[in-house]
């Protein structure tokens, strides 16, 4: 697991930590703006890292987004929760499951076919439109996802929102609905693909209240 701060300044009295979807980096919240600090996290090969102190900010919200979701869900299994809320993004706590997430089919031909021209066609299932030309580390990014389908469910945690695009073509929106049954009262359906954050230009319209 990797960290590194989008935004610190030494006035901010919020934190949001976004545990990030796989392979995307920071760049589908770039143009998010607000007073928060902003940390991001990535690679979920392991869980080895632990998260700065956040005790000085007086609110922290977790953003958890696609296999982030269970990723989080598993590093919280194992370390204090710190945060005050909590907002899930297009992805569930159970990652790779015919019913309930990606479909292991899936998740098994991307690991099996990944190369750099699979991912510009990956990024572009993500966005709905064809992205510029990306890197990746393809050795990296396979071992993150034998990890993750290894890891397997994660134990259910209660967000105080849910986020879910109709037109998502990652972790189909009728997965997503049935994992999170229990907590449907949560849940919001937007028109967007599975990176839906151009729906948002702030990042209180993502977190809410």
């Amino acid at each position: 697991m990797k960290t590194n701060w989008l935004q610190q300044s030494n006035t901010a009295d919020e934190v949001i930590v976004i545990f990030g979807g796989w392979a995307l980096g920071a760049a589908p919240f770039d143009h998010l703006h607000g007073p928060q600090d902003v940390l991001f996290v990535q690679d979920y090969r392991d869980f080895m890292t632990a998260l700065p102190d956040l005790s000085s900010y007086a609110r922290a919200t977790l953003v958890a987004y696609s296999f982030g979701v269970a990723s989080y869900a598993h590093w919280q299994a194992t370390h204090p929760d710190p945060f005050d809320r909590k907002v899930a993004i297009n992805g569930t706590c159970t990652p790779v499951n015919r019913v309930t997430g990606i479909p292991p089919v899936a998740l098994s031909k991307t690991i099996e076919t990944l190369s750099p021209q699979a991912y510009q066609l990956f990024l572009a299932r993500c966005y709905g439109v064809k992205q510029e030309s990306a890197e990746i580390d393809v050795d990296a990014r396979k071992a993150e996802l034998i990890a993750i389908g290894e890891r397997g469910d994660a134990s259910v945690v209660a967000f105080d929102q849910i986020w879910i695009s109709s037109a998502d073509k990652i972790m189909p929106a009728a997965n997503q609905l049935r994992g999170w049954q229990g907590q449907e009262n949560r849940v919001t359906q937007i028109d967007a693909p599975h990176v839906p954050f151009a729906c948002w230009s702030n990042w209180q319209e993502v977190i809410g209240p």
